[in-house]
């Protein structure tokens, strides 16, 4: 807390807030009843279960081809007609760093925010100019309309068409906001006239519906796609995760990452898990109840939900710092946003207890 009775910001080392931070929680509210309950990520609760592993995932390199495996795999599960435009990578955040330093000398990006702060901070720090915008037009010089994450439309204007690289969150973190494929395939085509990137990083697509995707449209010679494996299995701790792109970026970027880039268990669980299609929908289904459950439950305690996705709700409050502080003194760890003082985001809460907690703290 601070002289006037606020907590301070959780920021991790260089100064880039994000959730999961349980000992910096911990150590902001002392007091606090253990165990703690992190409802600061959007990581599904309900997590897949492990498979037993045979002894090999552990003491043996992984081969080759159980990589290529993994990657046809995912390839028919995220829809990608070629398992040669899959390339599986220890989390997708590895790969939000290394793409800037695959791309050649990009004059400008444009990052559509707010969003996720580390696509921003990835392509900063080789030296390009940032721009991030708050509206998006998939054809320059005209209007184009999106979609919150509460299905409100909202007409906008020119942003992005000009960038040389332009990055999108779609569905986007943290307000859940969608934009239609067609609008941002019409930008990649765009950007492909004159050798462009669209970055799209589609980490909370896979419990939406796969018609948000623009996995199908690959191979596009301006597409990169990002699908996140732990936020939707429930195992973020696996790091395990996928660019899709056209074929030589594909080889371009499966070259950068080197061999062994992912782990046996990794691939083991990664090819049980993808090949598993009924789990998947039931658990879209489940997290879709559990969605309006916590919007219910957030509306009961006088917060305004303004977007989310299944994984994730976005509220706002008249002072979420002491919605923030009330929480965090019962223990329970929500993400809030020093950019947007009054919103609040709240994951999903994985059993009756830590249901009971919440409410009870609301």
């Amino acid at each position: 807390m601070n002289a006037r009775g606020r907590v301070s910001g959780l920021r991790p080392e260089g100064g880039v807030t994000h959730g999961g931070h349980l000992a910096e929680a911990r150590r902001l509210f002392p007091g606090a009843p253990e165990p703690f309950l992190d409802l600061s990520t959007g990581i599904n609760p309900f997590p897949y279960a492990l498979p037993p592993f045979g002894p090999d995932v552990f003491t043996r390199l992984p081969e080759p081809d159980a990589v290529g495996e993994l990657e046809r795999i995912a390839a028919s599960a995220y829809g990608v007609a070629d398992p040669g435009m899959v390339v599986a990578a220890p989390g997708t955040q590895i790969l939000i760093d290394l793409l800037p330093r695959l791309w050649p000398s990009p004059r400008s990006v444009a990052v559509l925010g707010p969003t996720y702060t580390e696509h921003a901070r990835a392509w900063a720090s080789i030296g390009c100019p940032v721009n991030q915008v708050t509206c998006f037009a998939a054809l320059e010089g005209d209007e184009a309309v999106i979609e919150s994450g509460m299905g409100e439309r909202e007409r906008t204007q020119p942003a992005l068409a000009a960038a040389d690289v332009a990055v999108v969150c779609n569905p986007n973190n943290p307000d859940g906001r969608r934009i239609a494929p067609g609008q941002l395939l019409t930008l990649a085509d765009q950007l492909a006239a004159r050798d462009g990137l669209l970055l799209v990083d589609e980490a909370f697509v896979d419990l939406e519906g796969d018609d948000l995707s623009l996995a199908s449209e690959l191979p596009h010679p301006a597409l990169v796609l990002l699908r996140s494996f732990g936020k939707t299995y429930g195992l973020a701790g696996l790091r395990l995760g996928f660019a899709l792109a056209a074929p030589e970026r594909a080889s371009t970027i499966r070259a950068a990452l080197g061999p062994w880039a992912v782990s046996g268990p990794a691939i083991a669980i990664g090819c049980r898990a993808l090949a598993d299609t009924a789990w998947r929908a039931q658990a879209a289904c489940r997290l879709a109840d559990a969605a309006r459950m916590l919007d219910a439950e957030l509306a009961r305690a006088g917060l305004r939900v303004i977007g989310g996705t299944r994984l994730f709700r976005l509220a706002e409050a008249n002072d979420a710092f002491s919605t923030f502080a009330r929480l965090g003194r019962a223990g329970i760890l929500v993400r809030r946003f020093a950019e947007h003082p009054s919103w609040l985001r709240f994951g999903q809460p994985a059993d009756p207890s830590a249901w009971l907690r919440l409410g009870a703290a609301l």
